[in-house]
């Protein structure tokens, strides 16, 4: 029966349109996100689907130019305890790739300064999302060059990472805070605090 279900799946095509029957979109009526944590359909295998780190999705090793279908795609992502990433509808769920994070924050607008200020992003799928408490930014030094990847959570497991012009303007709203008796080079939004690195290593990358 699995099989079946996944065979049934494997065109693009009719995954989207099982998807889109799944979240009620029809033309005219405004979408919302499916309740995806709610379902617990059965698990009916990997698909031939990826998305790349600069948040380009494939199908079959070619790319997906529709935005309509990779923004209802993205509609139903899950990622799950077990650290896979997987499209959920209420009668299946299948398994995908993802190279680094499912979504990329493209834009990012700025209200207010200092501990008023609200960092507010857009993802390349449409969601907009302000940092605070309830999305919280992190920021990992990945690499021998030491290169900073900033990411912004946006749902259930689901972050966006900041794609790189981006990440140039957040960083030059980061300034010098003390955090447990710590200096920390860090950034504001929403009344929280978001710690990128330590001032002192800050300074020597700055040498």
């Amino acid at each position: 029966m699995a099989g079946e279900e996944l065979k049934a799946t494997t065109d693009a095509a009719g995954l989207a349109a099982l998807i889109a029957r799944a979240a009620e979109q029809t033309p005219g009526k405004k979408a919302s996100l499916p309740p995806v944590d709610r379902w617990n359909p059965p698990f009916c295998g990997d698909i031939d689907m990826e998305i790349r780190a600069d948040g380009t999705w494939f199908y079959m090793g070619t790319p997906i130019g529709r935005q309509p279908l990779v923004r209802l795609f993205s509609t139903v992502l899950r990622k799950d305890e077990d650290g896979k990433t997987y499209l959920v509808t209420p009668v299946e769920k299948v398994g995908i790739r993802v190279i680094d994070a499912p979504f990329v924050a493209v834009e990012m607008n700025v209200v207010g300064e200092g501990v008023e200020r609200v960092l507010t992003f857009r993802t390349n799928v449409g969601d907009v999302v302000e940092a605070g408490r309830d999305h919280p930014l992190r920021f990992t030094i990945e690499g021998e060059l030491g290169e900073l990847k900033p990411y912004l959570h946006v749902r259930g497991r689901l972050d966006a990472l900041v794609s790189r012009a981006v990440m140039y303007d957040l960083v030059e709203l980061g300034e010098e805070i003390e955090i447990d008796g710590e200096a920390m080079f860090s950034v504001r939004s929403g009344g929280e605090v978001f710690p990128i690195m330590p001032a002192r290593e800050l300074e020597r990358l700055s040498r």
